[in-house]
């Protein structure tokens, strides 16, 4: 099948309509089979749960085209087995992660003509996502779902390359104690857009969110999670309940430490800490590393040594050896790329 007649080198990050998408129903406790649909819509009733007390939650992976001819995904067992926890914390059923690999390979494969070419910078993303369909007015999970994913062709989150981002300290709390920072639902984006229109008004790229209990330690960001270096080039993380548990954070912090022989640290990073470190980038599936170049505390400054022009030499590292790895030109550890063709 030949590729669509798209400027694959001119795209954005934006939804394009592509060929089919995957649905799976879940009804009188169980999934059914599910099916590839040309029908991009979705009906539901004006009570649906979803719309009512807002059960959904959402994955996002991508897919490549790496430079020895094959179409692959990066680690989407690892989406699935997030989106199960996803599920049972919102009292939803489970999709299996089996089920979950094998749709989100059906998905890719129906629509292999949207794979950007190897090399154009662009890829394709993947959006499973869950929402309760059937109609709720009491408070209560809904007794009917859907499972369904779509994907479309996107350019790199940066175009012209990444610049360093300027953040601010939200006085917003991303999510509470205890509640649902540490899954992938919808709710908890909703909560953060008046803060990051607030952030973008007041000329700033991203937040960073301190944890809610004590306002002190570093939490994240809207949608990534933060990565750190030292001055001596140490590799600290955040570690909290509250953070969502990055698969590209997870995945850097193997590369830091299997391939470029560095030491990590996973801990809770005190804000008190964020003047001392060398280097910060925000890690995540759209831009894989975003770098930061300053930091704002209500007027106070805080500029990395690694500036505002490029990223930082270990962040670059660190970027070009996982795009590598998901390219295919980088030996990949055992699993992380699933195959579709």
């Amino acid at each position: 099948m030949e590729k669509v007649n798209i400027d694959w080198s001119n795209l954005g990050f934006g939804y394009i309509q592509t060929k089919e998408r995957y649905v799976s129903c879940y009804r009188d406790g169980a999934w059914d089979e599910g099916v590839l649909t040309g029908d991009a819509n979705i009906v539901l009733n004006e009570c649906a749960g979803v719309l009512q007390y807002a059960q959904t939650i959402f994955e996002g992976l991508k897919a490549y085209a790496t430079d020895g001819g094959h179409i692959v995904a990066f680690r989407p067992d690892l989406n699935g087995e997030r989106m199960e926890a996803s599920a049972r914390r919102l009292e939803m059923p489970a999709f299996p992660r089996e089920r979950f690999v094998e749709a989100v390979t059906k998905t890719v494969a129906a629509n292999r003509d949207y794979v950007p070419p190897y090399g154009s910078g662009a890829t394709l993303y993947i959006r499973p996502f869950m929402f309760g369909s059937n109609s709720v007015i009491g408070v209560k999970p809904a007794d009917e779902y859907q499972f369904r994913i779509f994907c479309t062709p996107v350019g790199p989150y940066f175009k012209g390359g990444a610049k360093p981002l300027t953040i601010c300290v939200s006085d917003f709390d991303r999510a509470a104690p205890h509640g649902t920072g540490n899954i992938k639902a919808g709710l908890n984006y909703a909560m953060s857009l008046h803060a990051i229109v607030s952030a973008h008004k007041n000329g700033f790229d991203e937040n960073m969110y301190l944890d809610p209990g004590t306002r002190t330690k570093v939490e994240e960001t809207g949608g990534a999670n933060f990565l750190f270096v030292t001055k001596d080039n140490k590799i600290v993380t955040p570690k909290s309940d509250s953070i969502l548990p990055s698969i590209t954070r997870r995945s850097l912090v193997h590369v830091a430490k299997e391939y470029l022989g560095m030491e990590v640290e996973e801990r809770e990073v005190l804000f008190e800490e964020v003047k001392d470190f060398a280097e910060c980038g925000l890690c995540g599936t759209a831009a894989v590393i975003s770098p930061v170049g300053k930091v704002v505390d209500h007027g106070r400054e805080i500029c990395f040594p690694s500036g505002m022009t490029e990223m930082g030499p270990v962040t670059r590292k660190l970027y070009d050896t996982l795009t590598g790895i998901q390219m295919g030109e980088i030996e990949a550890p055992k699993g992380w790329i699933h195959i579709i063709e």
